[in-house]
């Protein structure tokens, strides 16, 4: 570790103060918070100033626009144009000899965001300020050393972007694939309408209940029961995942009475069926259960196992197909809470399927689809947390910069600036 001399934000940039009036700059870029990402150095949108009714900033290409406004949520972009922002961003422009990449990622560095966080002043909206933050130490660059860091930092970047990019692109292919398969099938048959639009007319016709067992999960107040010592691990909604995956981050138990052990004890290939939320999105989450470790399941879970001509594995990927095309939402009851779809109104839900060998063949197609999806998610996490993980190192000098061999890095980095 090379010991460093250390500088402040203030001293590598300067708040831009320039505030536009509403109707000034029409036709001018508008961002807000809503076009930052969380720990993105680059924009995901844009508006247009014709449309805020309220005093802006104005900044300049090369510009970092920081979110002042719960800082904990870590944005901070570079811009790639001029235009106005709200004023819960602020524009910072970097010095004649500083790098602005380098700022933009400094700016998300851990130590930063904490830094930044410690600083907030409100409860219902906290923000930290620009006096605060101008005081934040980093170790001193030179400015070949900051576009080094730059560079690898932003390669990084671009490498997050893109599987993002890929993952959207695969999450669009398997919704037109459902809907292919869903209402065409793999055979080319001639189809019928139905209460839920056209399907293959050589499709089975059954409501659920004609072919599953539908159980109610453990009625049980698991918010405190997060010690393993005290049971089975009971999987609740927070659990399943809008994409169809059961993920373990939130972790409670529940002593299973020896009684009810049959019916709570899931089985892999058991259908998991999210009947009630307080958002109306998430009425229909269904996963498919696989885990190797003993489960039980929640009351605000349904559990379909089916007995006989639909797969489990068909089924699941047929329930996917209503939820996103909103059919759960649209015949939910609705309370003042929550959003409710039960156990009698699950038994009526409508499944068209045909015979065993094409089950198989769209739940392979969409099973690869599924996997190329996650191998980008699991790229991006991979980038995500090498992105931290090199930032951290660099401005604690944990990393030194001699340690970087970017190899052809600087010459990509010059072409893409222009240089």
């Amino acid at each position: 570790m090379i010991e460093r001399s250390t500088v402040r934000i203030a001293d590598l940039c300067d708040l831009v103060r320039e505030s536009v009036k509403p109707g000034t700059r029409p036709d001018a870029l508008y961002l807000g918070l809503e076009h930052l990402a969380p720990g993105r150095l680059t924009r995901i949108g844009g508006g247009k100033a014709s449309d805020m009714r309220s005093t802006t900033s104005a900044f300049e290409p090369g510009d970092v626009l920081y979110g002042k406004l719960r800082p904990y949520l870590d944005k901070a972009v570079l811009a790639d144009e001029e235009g106005v922002c709200t004023t819960e961003l602020l524009p910072i422009r970097s010095k004649s000899d500083v790098e602005s990449r380098f700022i933009a990622s400094v700016l998300h560095s851990p130590e930063f965001v904490g830094y930044a966080v410690a600083g907030t002043t409100g409860v219902q909206h906290p923000r930290t300020s620009w006096a605060h933050i101008r005081e934040f130490e980093i170790p001193a660059f030179s400015p070949a050393e900051q576009r080094k860091i730059a560079d690898l930092l932003w390669l990084v970047h671009e490498g997050i972007s893109g599987a993002e990019k890929l993952s959207e692109a695969g999450q669009e292919l398997k919704r037109a694939a459902m809907q292919t398969l869903f209402t065409r099938g793999l055979r080319g048959e001639a189809q019928k309408e139905t209460e839920i639009g056209m399907v293959p007319e050589g499709w089975e016709v059954a409501q659920l209940g004609e072919f599953a067992e539908i159980d109610y999960g453990a009625q049980a107040a698991v918010a405190n029961a997060i010690d393993p010592s005290i049971g089975t691990l009971i999987l609740t909604n927070v659990n399943l995942d809008l994409d169809g995956h059961i993920n373990l981050e939130k972790r409670r138990y529940y002593k299973v009475p020896p009684t009810q052990r049959e019916r709570l004890i899931l089985s892999k290939g058991d259908v998991l069926f999210n009947w009630r939320s307080g958002s109306p999105v998430h009425v229909g989450k269904t996963a498919i259960f696989d885990l190797d470790v003993e489960c039980t399941y929640s009351s605000f879970i349904l559990r379909f196992r089916p007995r006989r001509l639909v797969t489990s594995e068909f089924l699941f990927r047929w329930l996917n197909f209503l939820r996103i095309g909103g059919f759960f939402t649209s015949q939910r009851n609705v309370s003042s809470i929550n959003s409710v779809y039960n156990a009698s109104m699950s038994a009526t839900i409508p499944v068209w399927f045909p015979a065993d060998d094409e089950q198989r063949e769209i739940v392979g197609v969409l099973g690869a689809i599924d996997r190329k999806i996650d191998l980008h998610r699991r790229k991006r996490t991979v980038l995500e947390e090498l992105f931290k993980a090199l930032l951290h190192g660099l401005m604690t000098g944990a990393v030194g910069v001699g340690e970087l061999d970017l190899g052809g890095l600087e010459r990509d980095s010059k072409r893409r600036r222009g240089r």
